[in-house]
């Protein structure tokens, strides 16, 4: 068989999501080269291209840019992602782009509308979609929708911003295993809104399904539960860890700890490593990722109904540093 050329990717961040999900995974494939490493701190990119075998560190966006690359992962924080996405656009580079794509509405509109004018592959990393348990849960259903769905991601502590950095995963999903939501009704409890130790929210779906959405900062530790009602049957996710499925006479599932002789790894589990690979594979074929820009630009959307139905800080305009 012909050998496939490696894709070579440069990785703009080194920040905790680099080192724990993103760099970990393109070092494991073996149809990946990551040419470039650039970071805030050229100290910074220097551990990293030391760290997973990069051919070299970058000290400046330009000098990335004049590296010879088929895409980029664009792992810098949130509120600078325009600096970044818009050269990397015209460099005529695909982008694989963590969430949230920007902090504003008006910024994610732009942002998408550009990935869509560019003509390149621009994916949002919602890696939850790709989770192995929650692929198994939306599958039993085939291709009719839940006419429930409930979802929780809750956490020990309080967070700038909670509902905006974690919960939009499950807004996400929610969007995965519905479609479009034409109607929201939220609620939170607050002392500083920047600071929210619980946000609900009740969604009603185009095609008439309902989401409930749980996210508690006043938990015993982090739990994320995702259940799916409907076509008499019943779907449990639990952790990321397992997946059970529940109909009229018997059970069926998977469970994630056992696979690989107990070591089934945290990128898999949560879905970094297929989410990876489906961009890798998107850049190949040409095909629309899941999590397009375009995709993505919807969730912030439904995102941002629902911060403003319940009284939190919206996506209208930068807050500023509140932490």
């Amino acid at each position: 068989m012909p050998q496939i050329k490696k894709l070579k990717i440069g990785v703009i961040g080194t920040g905790k999501i680099a080192h724990v999900a993103h760099l970990p995974v393109l070092a494991s494939l073996p149809d990946v080269e990551i040419s470039a490493i650039l970071s805030a701190r050229y100290e910074d990119a220097l551990c990293a291209a030391a760290q997973y075998g990069a051919k070299k560190a970058c000290a400046t966006l330009d000098e990335f840019l004049s590296e010879e690359l088929d895409c980029a992962v664009l792992l810098t924080p949130k509120t600078v992602r325009k600096q970044y996405l818009v050269p990397l656009l015209e460099n005529k580079l695909d982008v694989l782009c963590e969430k949230p794509l920007a902090m504003t509405m008006q910024e994610c509109e732009y942002l998408a509308e550009q990935s869509a004018k560019s003509g390149r592959i621009v994916m949002v990393a919602f890696n939850r979609r790709f989770a192995p348990c929650n692929a198994k849960a939306i599958s039993a259903f085939a291709d009719k929708k839940p006419h429930l769905v409930v979802a929780q991601k809750c956490r020990e502590f309080k967070e700038y911003r909670a509902t905006l950095e974690n919960a939009i995963h499950m807004v996400d999903l929610m969007r995965h295993f519905l479609g479009e939501c034409d109607r929201v009704e939220a609620f939170s409890s607050f002392t500083d809104p920047f600071y929210e130790e619980l946000c609900t929210a009740q969604m009603h779906f185009e095609n008439g399904s309902l989401g409930l959405l749980g996210a508690s900062r006043q938990a015993g530790q982090w739990y994320e539960h995702v259940e799916l009602y409907g076509d008499g049957k019943t779907a449990v996710v639990d952790n990321l860890d397992s997946c059970r499925i529940i109909y009229p006479d018997h059970e069926e599932g998977i469970t994630m700890t056992p696979l690989h002789q107990g070591w089934c790894d945290t990128v898999t589990r949560l879905g970094f490593k297929p989410c990876v690979e489906h961009f890798i594979d998107c850049v190949r074929t040409r095909k629309t990722p899941i999590t397009s820009a375009e995709d993505a630009y919807r969730t912030h959307e439904l995102m941002n109904r629902i911060l403003q139905s319940a009284g939190l800080p919206d996506l209208s305009r930068e807050w500023g540093d509140h932490r």
